[in-house]
């Protein structure tokens, strides 16, 4: 029988865990970090919207990139981690819902990837060809106080008056964020 070291079995624990979306917790300032989506979507009423935060930043290719580019658009934020198990899952379905709302400015935010070629070889695999933004420490995230997109996947829909709209914790299919979407759209 192999025995392992607890500091190893611990490490590896802790690895599964992060990858499989169950991790999460409360970190040493009291914030919540990540956290498993459990597929919960929030719709707010137009008169309880909040104006989302600018994010601008380099894409996985290296070239700039700003929500602003954006304004009076809606628009789609996806968070996502090319180590993500459900992220690797949603992924179809996000090209599909892009393909089917053109009108709609999708934006990717590849966060916690430590290198960016993970990511590229991820948007190559999953074809797609929406703009991603690469968010390597997450700080690009930090801006969504009321509603964070605080799982990995999280994506959250902003109107046209640039007002977080919806967010979606966790997998998605496509008939989820279009019909999603169009809910935030009918209401504006």
């Amino acid at each position: 029988m192999t025995r392992w070291p607890v500091a190893a079995l611990a490490a590896v624990l802790c690895l599964v865990s992060a990858c499989s979306g169950t991790g999460g917790g409360t970190g040493p300032d009291g914030s919540v970090g990540f956290e498993g989506g459990d597929g919960s979507i929030l719709v707010l009423p137009p008169d309880e919207r909040q104006v989302a935060p600018e994010l601008s930043g380099e894409t996985l290719e290296g070239d700039p990139l700003s929500t602003a580019d954006y304004a009076g658009k809606v628009m789609v934020l996806n968070v996502w981690g090319s180590w993500c198990a459900p992220c690797r899952a949603e992924a179809p379905a996000l090209v599909a819902a892009a393909e089917q709302m053109p009108e709609v400015q999708f934006i990717g935010i590849n966060t916690r990837d430590n290198d960016p070629a993970p990511a590229q070889a991820f948007v190559r695999a999953f074809g797609v060809e929406y703009p991603n933004l690469y968010d390597r420490d997450g700080s690009l995230l930090l801006g969504f106080g009321q509603v964070p997109p605080k799982a990995i996947p999280s994506t959250l829909v902003i109107d046209e008056q640039g007002r977080v709209a919806a967010r979606i914790l966790g997998e998605l299919s496509t008939s989820t964020l279009v019909g999603v979407v169009e809910d935030v759209t009918a209401k504006k």
